[in-house]
């Protein structure tokens, strides 16, 4: 949630960062600045009052100690006037800040400077690509074939048990699951991540806090009885960790991961480019979160886009990383890379992680903050990115690897699967 504070002082500035992120209401920007207004100049009034009614308050207890009865009983028919007053003043404030709140939610987190306009993931920046996009033969199979094939992955079980989007993994094809995950957490911890494993179900406050509400509940999935969420990403359960939480600024960075299912609804999702694992209602995914100081956020975001490269480096996987054009960021975010694999049965990139800086916007919400060294209290920012997403990454693994023999296990996969080979 963007601060009033900044949005008075910068109004221009924000005018022309929510242009670059395409935002369609660009008048709620104004709408803030006069609640703002209204609500200081209400509080103003309200403690005036209440000063005035404290003051006529002690001068009748003044005037009844001096024996003054009639002159205190005088003075003391004015202090309903003022009780009455103070409620109505009361009421007033709460249904301006209340306005306000409603308002502030709508507004979208200001993309970074170097976030360039865009409408579509077409306007996409390319800023690397990595690797060689491999070549296989004529009679090539993409995944779903693959796994029915070598019986890895049951999309029709998957059907029958829950619904489309919800695949059972067998066999070789579970192993392999689960040796990406332990895998991404090894690595993960390696490079200073301490690994929590967290609740699948989160409160709306947990929502709200990580900006999934009111932004995207169409997109999760709810649990009416006990108004509870299954999580989109571990990163709400994770962030949520810090939400009223004041740190040390040597506790500063805080780096933590989790492995976990995921649900999305999806809503709205269908065509070729959804079949098989390219898009589901659950999955799994390591996410990496972090807590970091102002000063040094957009290195680390530096840092774990790195990571999240140096995993695909290590699969073998051909990758390329976007920056994504204000269009296409998510609400929260300042800044995101996304991370796309070459799908060579499918001649087409997949996305398999996003690494993105909310810098205040998740923290003002949370009110997560620090001790800087002049013993204030600062808001903290927050990056979190997939590292990684299990789908897509299993979809190129089997597309890209696959020979006469059978599907090669990447190398660094083998201590985890226990076999070289799926054939």
């Amino acid at each position: 949630m963007l601060q009033v504070s900044y949005i008075r002082d910068n109004r221009e500035q924000v005018l022309e960062r929510l242009a670059v992120k395409n935002f369609k209401q660009p008048e709620l920007v104004d709408e803030v600045i006069q609640l703002d207004n209204d609500r200081k100049q209400t509080q103003n009034r309200l403690d005036n009052v209440s000063a005035e009614a404290n003051a006529t308050s002690k001068q009748v207890g003044d005037l009844m100690r001096a024996g003054k009865k009639e002159e205190a009983e005088s003075i003391k028919s004015k202090t309903g006037a003022f009780k009455e007053e103070i409620k109505n003043l009361g009421d007033a404030l709460t249904a301006i800040e209340n306005n306000l709140q409603q308002k502030l939610v709508l507004l979208p987190n200001l993309p970074h400077s170097s976030v360039p306009k865009g409408l579509t993931p077409e306007d996409n920046e390319v800023v690397l690509e990595n690797g060689s996009k491999p070549e296989l033969p004529a009679n090539a199979l993409p995944h779903w074939e693959l796994a029915a094939k070598y019986s890895l992955i049951d999309f029709e079980l998957g059907v029958k048990i829950t619904g489309a989007g919800f695949p059972v993994y067998k066999n070789k094809g579970a192993k392999l699951q689960r040796a990406l995950i332990n895998y991404f957490i090894d690595e993960a911890e390696k490079a200073g991540y301490s690994e929590v494993s967290v609740p699948l179900m989160v409160n709306e406050a947990s929502g709200f806090g990580t900006s999934q509400l009111p932004d995207k509940e169409g997109q999760m999935y709810f649990v009416g009885l006990d108004n509870l969420y299954l999580i989109p990403t571990a990163e709400v359960p994770i962030t949520n960790m810090y939400r009223d939480v004041i740190l040390k600024a040597d506790e500063l960075p805080v780096k933590n991961c989790g492995h976990t299912p995921c649900f999305r609804r999806e809503a709205g999702s269908y065509g070729a480019h959804v079949r098989g694992l390219n898009r589901l209602h659950q999955f799994d995914k390591v996410e990496i979160v972090q807590i970091a100081h102002p000063d040094e956020s957009y290195n680390l975001l530096e840092q774990m886009s790195a990571h999240v490269q140096g995993l695909l480096q290590k699969l073998g996987l051909p990758y390329r990383v976007l920056r994504l054009c204000g269009g296409d960021m998510g609400f929260g975010s300042a800044l995101t890379y996304d991370m796309e694999t070459w799908s060579a049965a499918q001649q087409r990139w997949l996305e398999v992680s996003s690494v993105s800086n909310f810098e205040t916007f998740q923290s003002n919400r949370l009110k997560l903050r620090f001790r800087n060294a002049e013993g204030k209290t600062q808001l903290a920012h927050t990056l979190n990115g997939s590292a990684l997403a299990l789908p897509r990454i299993v979809a190129t693994l089997l597309e890209n690897n696959q020979t006469e023999k059978g599907i090669k296990i990447p190398e660094v996969l083998v201590p985890y699967t226990k076999f070289e080979w799926i054939d």
